[in-house]
């Protein structure tokens, strides 16, 4: 991990995260709260669970109030039914904000969570005050598109695949070492038909939303690293340049997984975006 304002390695904030504990709503969402003051929410990627966010909420709830949720049928959160898109997982986004009681929110996504936040910012405007997309996909080129479909037939028959992922977003560093021994744990764990379900809207959704960011006023961030061959700095500089107040961040020397190996400039990054004016 790197030095700077994260102190802790990245398994102490994994656990520290854990030891605040989950709480769930009445649908069933679980998740997390820390900190108070003006609301922020944190949508994680397929296959992954709130504590991916660890080094963000622990760093972020100094200042304001962090929510970390677990995707549907991540984590400990129930899943949604097969056969759900994208729009249904940003359906469940509105819901949870109201079973919360949160009027207007901040919203961050990673991967899968940043086309859900991409999306609620299109549908909910009123309910999104800022967002922000990390590491996120858009309007895939055709061999990229045909590649992720093939992954996600192959789910419901070969079950989740854990090396693949760990090729293309990990390097051989200390740093992604450490990231990569959680991820894997966190994958192995999932359920097939749950992470079947969420990777096929995660392969499908990437233009769902795609002509929206034009009419997205909110303060919207887009972030990635420069060594991310799926959600990559063009996707990236291409949906900033598309949303009024777009900005892209591209953090050199990192795959997908770069709020966990660069936590301290994603952290920054952040600090930035939720300082705009709303």
């Amino acid at each position: 991990m790197e030095a700077g304002v994260q102190s802790l390695s990245l398994p102490d904030c994994v656990a520290a995260v854990r030891e605040i504990g989950r709480r769930r709503t009445p649908a069933g969402t679980a998740y997390t709260m820390a900190g108070e003051g003006e609301t922020l929410v944190l949508i994680h990627g397929v296959g992954m669970r709130l504590e991916a966010w660890a080094p963000q909420i622990l760093h972020l709830a100094k200042t304001r109030k962090v929510i970390a949720l677990d995707m549907p049928g991540h984590g400990e959160s129930v899943a949604l039914p097969v056969g759900s898109g994208l729009k249904d997982f940003v359906a469940w986004v509105g819901r949870t904000l109201e079973e919360l009681g949160e009027a207007r929110v901040s919203l961050a996504g990673h991967s899968m969570g940043a086309l859900i936040a991409g999306g609620a910012a299109a549908s909910l405007p009123d309910r999104i005050a800022r967002v922000a997309c990390l590491n996120g996909v858009f309007c895939r080129e055709p061999q990229a598109k045909r590649a992720v479909m093939e992954r996600a037939a192959a789910i419901w028959t070969e079950g989740v695949d854990i090396l693949g992922p760990m090729r293309r977003w990990f390097g051989e560093d200390a740093t992604g070492i450490a990231a990569r021994d959680l991820v894997v744990r966190w994958l192995s764990a999932m359920d097939r038909r749950a992470y079947a379900i969420t990777y096929t809207a995660f392969a499908t959704g990437d233009e769902t939303f795609a002509e929206a960011w034009p009419r997205v006023t909110a303060p919207a961030l887009f972030l990635t690293a420069d060594g991310d061959p799926n959600s990559t700095p063009e996707m990236t500089r291409h949906m900033a340049s598309l949303a009024p107040r777009g900005r892209a961040v591209v953090i050199e020397g990192h795959r997908h997984m770069v709020n966990l190996t660069a936590p301290d400039k994603v952290n920054t990054e952040l600090e930035r975006w939720l300082s705009e004016p709303v």
